[in-house]
């Protein structure tokens, strides 16, 4: 397996808990006493393919964790069914296991609902959150609530018919990148999404289409960013706008692009990035509501 993040120094951690199994995050340091910020990628993704640009503008500023999530990439095994609320334990526990905690935990669309979560059943260990290209829930339209009734249904077809056994997260995967997408880039991402079995992607788009943080967002109590991926047609922009309305003087960075712009602008994204990591680290020298633009 190639190292991801290797031009900034990352090494692979493994972590042997009890309760949640073996554990792998890349870890890059930064600079002496530098705050740690842990990096949830989303769906289908893993560490690499979604933070693999960014990782070394942030190490010039912070220690970066970046997990690969339960079920994605060199993650622990899934567990049925799958719940945000135990990747956010996986977290948890590796923060615990290298003594980082507080940290700054920012999430990409899937991963931003895990880092809500993880605020959620840890503010302990939270220091600030940094949500990218992510909402409170994704079931508000007829449409959003049809697919959530029908995607257990869908999981258990998959999972029960020999078939379909084969079938791997490339197929559903390849739908939240973009038309435009460089053709080299996005086939060396499908090959990373299908070391994933379609029947695991498709149990943890499910539990995103459950996750709901509307009755208790509001509480958050730590220093926020929202990172607004303008022309997202997975995430509307404005679904991204009322989940930064919704937190405690949230700030809001803005960038040009699709929910695959960490692939399809890479250097954009990472600078957006760093700028939202950084206003949450100097919070309380920037007026509430201050809205910074990457472009």
């Amino acid at each position: 397996m190639r190292v991801p993040h290797a031009e900034a120094g990352a090494v692979p951690r493994i972590v042997e808990t009890a309760a949640r199994g073996r554990l792998v995050v890349w870890d890059t340091p930064g600079p002496a006493g530098a705050p740690t910020i842990v990096l949830l990628h989303g769906v289908t993704l893993d560490a690499e393919s979604n933070w693999g640009a960014a990782v070394p503008t942030l190490a010039q500023s912070f220690r970066v964790l970046a997990p690969d999530l339960r079920g994605h990439g060199a993650g622990p095994p899934a567990r049925m069914p799958y719940r945000l609320e135990d990747c956010a334990d996986d977290v948890a526990a590796v923060v615990r296991a290298l003594g980082t905690g507080p940290v700054i935990v920012a999430g990409y669309s899937m991963g931003g609902m895990i880092a809500q979560a993880f605020w959620h059943q840890y503010p302990e260990l939270t220091a600030g959150l940094v949500l990218c290209a992510t909402a409170r829930n994704v079931s508000g339209s007829f449409l959003e609530q049809l697919t959530a009734m029908t995607m257990p249904f869908l999981v258990g077809a998959v999972g029960a018919i020999p078939a379909m056994f084969p079938l791997r997260a490339d197929l559903v995967g390849g739908r939240l990148l973009g038309e435009g997408l460089d053709p080299r880039v996005r086939r060396a991402v499908l090959a990373r999404m299908r070391r994933m079995p379609l029947v695991t992607a498709l149990a943890a788009m499910d539990a995103v289409c459950h996750f709901s943080s509307h009755r208790w967002i509001d509480g958050v109590d730590v220093p926020c960013a929202v990172l607004v991926t303008r022309h997202d047609s997975v995430v509307p922009p404005s679904r991204q706008m009322r989940l930064a309305r919704a937190l405690p003087a949230a700030q809001v960075v803005e960038v040009d692009g699709d929910h695959d712009v960490f692939l399809a602008a890479p250097g954009a994204f990472a600078h957006a990035l760093a700028v939202a990591c950084l206003a949450v680290v100097t919070a309380d020298d920037l007026r509430p509501g201050d809205t910074e633009r990457a472009s």
